[in-house]
């Protein structure tokens, strides 16, 4: 088996300015799970280094809910459809997928025995539906609200109850089944963003955007009180989530705070202050065991800690919006991986453990495009906000650290030794010595797009978007053109030397890898085809001897050099794990180790699972790919991921 997943670092939680996200508990109480995209992401909730990325919806997922035992998972997109799927095999094959209503499903509920679903969100006539999850049958109707309905809950004993909350200021409240409209509450003064019965049925919680959490009975519906008096929060309030042993509720609210609140006796136990920024604004939480989760605007996840509400436990950082580089550098004898984003955000990973962090102080503050790490240990790094930076990796604060800025946006950066560094901007190239901007070629004549710098330091092959790279040498503080012409297969999309020196890769847009020979005076001496769509990355192991390629097709081939049919294609999927391999373990349920990507079924094939082709990022191509060992190739896409493949020869 010439490959297997090693690590996946997930994606955080996508979030919205004013809106609420979901956070989904496992009910054995091991795993968590929220959406990113087209993505349902599950994680340990003890260890969330362990992750598991579900990818089989075709549109962005908002929802994703367990059911009450443990071995089905009901995921909601913006398009109104509802997959339901296994999660005791690493397959996660589809058992049915419905269309309740047309439009963006908002949240989803179970009833205790997990036969019946609740489904609410922006339909076009109707917000809302409850039906049988193996047949779809109808049992009841959901409605009364003239609005998008938010949020739905289903009291988790007999006698049912189902409660709504919506756009229209109001919650509903319903018997059933089948479920029939009972009356509706008009208590809150704005949009209801969340309403959850207690696990014992006994009571249900409304939280609004008018800072308000109404408590009522869980049978009736009567209100019992107004949580805190007037208001429950100086701001909106996105999320609650009840204590298992339904005494407590967790809030999670536009103030930047989160609170514990003591229900029975009305009164606030523990408020957890988050921050002062915009960023810090809590729109989601799950209360699970001993867990208190809390899920901030930028993202982060924040574990709380009730014996010191003021500093979190933990705090899980990554990447929310999709990443478009990385690259890796030894420090201080530990591996790491620096990934940038399209936020302008750069995190770094321990490659082990999967901790991981960004740099402290202001950044860039727009796509970071490219990066790569010079001999003096400086993270170089250019970005759609038209600078250069130059950051220390032992410090990793941006504060006082050099900042080039740029006439033109820069597309690529390439270093080489002696300080020297090469950026490829729009009609420009510009040569820049110890961290200064020292010459430029402002119309070279074509455009060109990607740069590498030789391991000898003296030659410069930049890549053109007329599918040619042309060689520069650089003589002191100037870039002299070579006048020699390489010729690519089309559009050159990354060029790419070995670690010796000895060879030249071009890939480019015509889904071709071109390697050429440097002491040969740059002559051809493979072309490597497999590709079924642009290749956009390129990255040479340490050994000299293989290197990857990275595809808009979702695929990485592992090439080598002296045979282009030898070749490890990373597509990771059910087909290619063998049985035995890392999954969901039914027996315990714990995560035991990391599972690759879902295979689904054929539509209109409810409960005949077929396995789908499968992807090393399915639905998002491939973006960056970088090399931590000879055996450990690194991968990441636009599900802002990073995944960490081990590939045997």
């Amino acid at each position: 088996m010439p490959y297997e997943i090693k690590k996946v670092f997930a994606s955080l939680p996508q979030v919205e300015r004013g809106v609420s996200k979901i956070i989904g508990g496992d009910p054995k109480g091991n795993n968590f799970l929220y959406t990113n995209g087209k993505c349902v992401i599950l994680r340990n909730i003890d260890n969330p280094a362990l992750a598991d990325i579900y990818t089989e919806h075709a549109h962005q997922v908002v929802v994703a809910r367990y059911s009450p035992s443990g071995f089905y998972i009901a995921s909601g997109d913006v398009s109104g459809k509802l997959r339901i799927w296994d999660t005791t095999q690493k397959e996660h094959l589809l058992k049915y997928e419905y269309q309740p209503f047309a439009g963006k499903i908002k949240d989803i509920a179970w009833t205790e025995d997990s036969k019946r679903i609740a489904v609410v969100g922006e339909g076009r006539e109707k917000f809302g539906a409850v039906f049988l999850w193996d047949s779809g049958s109808s049992v009841g109707e959901i409605t009364g609200h003239n609005k998008v309905i938010n949020s739905v809950d289903i009291k988790q004993s007999r006698p049912y109850r189902l409660a709504t909350g919506s756009d229209d200021n109001c919650a509903a409240f319903f018997e059933g089944p089948p479920f029939k409209f009972k009356f509706t509450i008009g208590d809150h003064s704005r949009f209801v963003n969340c309403v959850r019965f207690s696990p014992d049925g006994n009571r249900f919680a409304t939280a609004s955007a008018d800072g308000q959490i109404y408590i009522y009975d869980g049978k009736t519906g009567e209100k019992v009180c107004a949580l805190g008096g007037s208001k429950a929060h100086d701001g909106g309030i996105y999320a609650v989530s009840w204590s298992p042993d339904s005494t407590h509720l967790l809030s999670a609210s536009g103030d930047k705070t989160s609170k514990i609140w003591d229900v029975n006796v009305n009164s606030v136990v523990s408020v957890f202050p988050m921050g002062t920024t915009v960023l810090d604004q809590q729109l989601g939480c799950l209360w699970q065991k001993d867990h208190l989760l809390s899920v901030s605007l930028s993202g982060y996840i924040n574990y709380l800690d009730r014996n010191n509400p003021s500093k979190p436990l933990r705090v899980i950082k990554g990447h929310s919006k999709s990443i478009q580089c990385l690259t890796v550098h030894k420090n201080g004898g530990k591996s790491y991986i620096y990934s940038g984003s399209h936020d302008g955000h750069i995190n770094y990973w321990d490659s082990e453990t999967g901790e991981n962090d960004s740099f402290a102080g202001k950044g860039h503050t727009n796509q970071v495009s490219r990066m790569t790490v010079d001999e003096s240990g400086q993270l170089i790094s250019c970005s759609m906000d038209d600078t250069v930076r130059y950051t220390n990796l032992t410090l990793r604060d941006y504060s006082g650290q050099a900042v080039v800025k740029l006439d033109v946006q820069p597309k690529c950066v390439a270093v080489g030794p002696g300080g020297y560094a090469v950026v490829v901007c729009i009609g420009q190239i510009v040569l820049l010595k110890d961290q200064r901007k020292c010459f430029s070629i402002d119309s070279p004549g074509y455009e060109p797009e990607v740069v590498a710098v030789h391991p000898g330091g003296d030659t410069v092959a930049v890549g053109g978007a007329d599918g040619s790279v042309r060689l520069y040498s650089i003589l002191g503080t100037t870039l002299k053109d070579e006048g020699k012409l390489l010729e690519a297969k089309g559009p050159v999309t990354d060029v790419a030397y070995s670690h010796d020196g000895a060879f030249l890769a071009v890939c480019d847009a015509s889904k071709v890898v071109t390697v050429f020979s440097v002491a040969d005076g740059y002559s051809e001496n493979n072309v490597f085809y497999g590709h079924h769509a642009k290749i956009v990355c390129l990255a040479w192991s340490p050994d000299n001897e293989h290197f990857a390629s990275g595809g808009m097709d979702m695929m990485v081939y592992v090439w080598t050099l002296s045979d282009p049919e030898t070749r490890v294609k990373i597509q990771g999927g059910a087909a290619d794990l063998e049985a035995g391999d890392h999954h969901l373990d039914q027996g315990s349920r714990e995560l035991v180790g990391i599972p690759l990507t879902a295979a689904g079924s054929l539509p209109g094939l409810c409960g005949q699972s077929q396995p789908q082709r499968s992807y090393a990022h399915r639905l998002h191509h491939v973006s960056s790919l970088a090399w931590l060992d000879e055996h450990t190739l690194v991968t990441t896409s636009h599900d802002a991921s990073v995944k960490e493949w081990t590939i045997t020869y």
